[in-house]
């Protein structure tokens, strides 16, 4: 998430993003703040709000169990024990402009940075949780994914679900809780409005955080170029 706030607040003008800025990252890990909006009550506004990554079930007892909760798998998440009261009273958006995913071939594995074509900043949908168990409570998030679209399945099977903004107030809106109506919303994003940019290695560190993280490089041997992917 490298957009400053001001120019989210343009893009996503019915959040109140004022109050939840985060610096410039480039190489965000599981564990960290991310960005997020939320809607606690129906008819209020929604908020940004910063939330760990990796989602912890309020009736958890140890906050670890969030390093193993990142993703929620759309086909399941209204079932699962960890999810399905947040897929029904606590959905969110998690804001960002680009993610990573790895791509194998032989022994070698290539970083990509997929982003949209006009690079512009987009929301995951995401499902949050308060966990009292520690002072003060962590508020924590997990990211939904779903079946790749026909560009990212050369990487990989799963990507994260990509919501388009013209059902950002449905996904949010917490008086929505009909299972049919939720699962609705959640469809793979169109292929032909992204690119994916193979970046350098340094993104394998997650003490790498800077702009080097998501420049373009060119592709090892071992790894097809941006043509071949589709």
């Amino acid at each position: 998430m490298t957009t400053p706030a001001q120019v989210l607040q343009e893009f996503f003008p019915l959040f109140d993003l004022h109050d939840a800025a985060l610096k410039p990252r480039y190489n965000l890990a599981p564990t960290q703040t991310v960005l997020a909006v939320r809607q606690v009550e129906a008819g209020q506004k929604p908020r940004g709000v910063l939330l760990r990554w990796g989602l912890i079930p309020s009736w958890a007892d140890e906050p670890n169990m969030g390093s193993r909760l990142i993703n929620a798998r759309a086909d399941t998440a209204a079932t699962k024990p960890a999810f399905r009261a947040a897929f029904k009273h606590r959905r969110c958006l998690i804001l960002a402009d680009g993610f990573f995913e790895w791509q194998r071939r032989n022994k070698h594995k290539q970083p990509y940075h997929i982003r949209l074509r006009d690079g512009r900043p987009f929301a995951f949908a995401g499902l949050w949780e308060h966990w009292g168990g520690a002072d003060p409570p962590v508020e924590s998030c997990t990211i939904m994914t779903t079946d790749a679209n026909e560009a990212v399945m050369p990487l990989h099977d799963r990507m994260p679900l990509i919501l388009p903004p013209e059902v950002h107030e449905r996904w949010l809106d917490p008086e929505v809780q009909d299972r049919a109506e939720v699962e609705s919303l959640m469809k793979p994003y169109p292929s032909k409005d992204m690119i994916l940019v193979p970046v350098s290695q340094r993104v394998n560190n997650v003490r790498n955080d800077d702009p080097e993280c998501v420049h373009a490089v060119a592709p090892t041997p071992a790894a097809p170029s941006q043509r071949e992917l589709f």
